[in-house]
């Protein structure tokens, strides 16, 4: 799986990129929304974990500009601020929801339920 990682915190990118690549997957990174979108349009991506607070934006506001490309890769939202209200309407539009602190377990399980489709 190709996977990208968007968040503007570099220890969160650089533990992701660690323990994904470690699960044997092939991840690149990008710091904010304009550089994960430029990202999105000239590679194909089969999951995306995002933050929700991004220096240049929400990441609401990516989701919404994904939602025009031909190829969707799967979203899984990777914040410690998910309400519970926000996290039925990601759930109930097919977002996978991976809450800051998280144990390698849970972003192995996000994962494979996003490669179970």
């Amino acid at each position: 799986m190709k996977i990208l990682v968007v968040d503007d915190e570099q220890l969160v990118r650089w533990f992701l990129d660690r323990a994904l690549k470690k699960s044997g997957h092939e991840v690149i990174t990008a710091s904010n929304i304009s550089e994960a979108y430029e990202k999105l349009t000239r590679e194909k991506i089969d999951i995306l974990f995002m933050d929700l607070r991004m220096p240049d934006g929400s990441g609401r506001d990516l989701i919404d500009k994904i939602a025009n490309l031909t190829m969707k890769p799967e979203v899984v939202v990777c914040s410690a601020f998910i309400t519970s209200e926000l996290e039925q309407e990601f759930r109930s539009n097919g977002i996978s929801i991976l809450k800051k602190p998280f144990t390698l377990d849970e972003l192995n399980r996000v994962v494979q339920q996003c490669i179970d489709g």
